[in-house]
């Protein structure tokens, strides 16, 4: 019988660790002409595919443990629930017409239903087609992951986009494309709390992300070119504009610096959060709206639907480093461990 000596032991146990403590974990992509793809991050290479039984998957989360991973999916008006242990699919929880966004917050899901959305973007300088239609809420559908069922919904209004939670978890607040507004709900029960326009300053507000520190909130609006910046209780501080159709926002960690994900413009922008002053355009591809830092916050991965490709930017010399190809049209993208991104926070 082979005797393995206690050194050899020893050093096969430092090699599991260090291998571990390399892991820098794994991003996942929502595809709405397929399911869902898996990206390695020690390789930045796709390594594999989920199927989520279900079509047009968009907004796309993942639990604080890691366990499941969530994908809201339009054309079935449902979210697939995947159990990231095995990558199976496990079940369907219907939530109302034409899912979109979706954030995983305490256990629960909410995720934008939009019954008034034709999932067109008007053009800029012309007047909706349906500007006489009496403009329809749309509702916030919340989901117990727990109990696997919708146990509530919260009345938004027409086309609810964007998903965010204030700091102190009391509130959520959320963008309404349709109408321009943004609403500040109560976390508990959904009761609206406050309305702001943002016509003034520009329509659709898209992307909405609250600063680390808890002390402001900025917001995209697609068909002003520009974000706003408003403080703790919603007052409008700032009008910054950036290149057209900005989508996708996201602090880093520290919140020094915010990127933004300007779609028709190809760019993704940095500014640097102490005056808003723009860092960087760091070029991109086409329709390019939303994107995710790795977990060691190296790098960020930016979904781009009409470019067939996840770009790979390195956070420091703010370049694109690698293409990641995806011909099945990718939308969103999240990574585990959790990190920051346009669809996700780290609390």
């Amino acid at each position: 019988m082979q005797v393995i000596k206690p050194v050899v032991v020893l050093g096969l146990l430092i090699s599991s660790l260090l291998a571990n403590a390399e892991d820098r974990g794994k991003a996942y992509v929502s595809n709405q002409e397929g399911g869902v793809s898996i990206i390695n991050l020690n390789t930045m290479e796709t390594e594999g595919s989920i199927d989520i039984q279900a079509k047009n998957p968009r907004g796309i989360g993942v639990t604080e443990d890691g366990h499941y991973l969530i994908t809201a999916n339009k054309d079935d008006d449902n979210l697939s629930i995947i159990d990231l242990t095995t990558n199976q699919f496990v079940k369907h929880i219907s939530v109302g017409k034409n899912p979109e966004f979706i954030r995983v917050h305490k256990g629960q899901v909410f995720v934008s239903t939009e019954p008034a959305s034709t999932g067109k973007a008007p053009v800029a300088g012309q007047e909706d087609d349906d500007k006489d239609e009496v403009k329809i809420p749309a509702r916030i559908a919340v989901v117990d992951l727990a109990k696997g069922k919708k146990i509530r919904d919260i009345i938004g209004g027409p086309e609810t986009e964007g998903i965010e939670f204030s700091k102190n978890g009391k509130e959520i607040i959320v963008t309404n494309e349709a109408d321009n507004t943004i609403t500040v709900h109560n976390f508990n029960n959904g009761k609206l709390l406050k309305t702001i326009s943002t016509k003034k300053y520009g329509d659709r507000p898209r992307g909405i992300k609250v600063a680390p520190n808890g002390k402001y909130y900025v917001s995209t609006l697609e068909m002003g070119n520009s974000f706003i910046v408003l403080d703790n209780q919603f007052k409008h501080l700032k009008t910054v504009a950036t290149g057209e159709s900005p989508y996708g926002v996201s602090f880093d960690r520290e919140g020094k610096r915010l990127f933004v994900a300007t779609s028709k413009a190809k760019t993704l922008e940095v500014y640097d959060t102490t005056n808003f002053e723009k860092i960087k355009d760091i070029p991109t591809g086409r329709r390019c709206w939303h994107f995710s830092f790795s977990p060691d916050d190296k790098n960020i991965l930016l979904a781009c639907g009409k470019s067939d490709e996840v770009l790979v930017i390195d956070t420091e010399k703010l370049e694109v480093t690698k293409h990641i190809p995806n011909k099945e049209i990718p939308w969103g993208v999240v990574a585990y461990p959790k990190s920051m991104g346009s669809l996700d926070n780290v609390k």
